[in-house]
């Protein structure tokens, strides 16, 4: 079974989450809130941990990991974003968008798509995720926890507890800002594509 935590929504207890991180760190996958529903995460050269989350999602090697960032200056690292790119992610950020872009050479491989080398990327605006990637101090590796046949985010930490908390190491309890999966940006070309509609408001493009 997985080890359930409860962060305060608005003042997550520093101990517990220096306590999930380590977990993080030390290769192991948690569930936490967002502002889109809860995510699946681990370390980004997690090998193991993006098989867990390949398995529990179902997905397929086409599929888009996502580094979820604390500020856009975690972002020119990971990938090459052009001017319209940027202008537009510092514009919709931190908020329930995931932005497709191409990776750079020091984004490990195992986490691109073969394909197209591309990733996504993410600001959220919520707490607990937030201070998770800050403690963290880099960029984590996520994925919307959408169950197999679902078509919306889990959005319950309990209910994650119990149906799937012998597949994950730490569910933590929180709330989720909306129980819409992020709308997906596809930024790859000059002209913006939404990939996905979700919580984010397409009338701000």
């Amino acid at each position: 079974m997985s080890r359930y935590i409860e962060l305060h929504p608005v003042n997550p207890q520093a101990r517990l989450v220096t306590k999930v991180v380590d977990r993080l760190r030390n290769g192991e996958l948690i569930a936490y809130p967002t502002d889109s529903g809860y995510a699946l995460a681990c370390a980004p050269g997690n090998k193991e941990g993006l098989e867990r989350i390949r398995t529990i999602r179902q997905l397929d090697s086409k599929h888009n990991f996502t580094f979820v960032c604390a500020d856009f200056a975690q972002v020119g690292p990971l990938a090459i974003v052009g001017n319209n790119a940027f202008r537009l992610i510092k514009r919709l950020t931190p908020g329930p968008w995931t932005f497709i872009l191409k990776g750079t050479k020091e984004v490990p491989r195992m986490t691109l798509n073969p394909k197209k080398h591309t990733l996504g990327v993410r600001i959220p605006d919520h707490v607990i995720a937030q201070a998770l990637v800050k403690e963290f101090g880099a960029p984590i590796l996520s994925s919307t926890l959408i169950r197999p046949g679902q078509t919306i985010p889990e959005s319950n930490g309990w209910e994650i507890e119990d149906a799937l908390g012998h597949l994950i190491d730490v569910v933590i309890e929180g709330p989720v800002t909306s129980t819409e999966p992020t709308t997906v940006i596809d930024l790859t070309e000059d002209v913006p594509e939404v990939a996905r509609e979700g919580a984010g408001d397409i009338s701000l493009l």
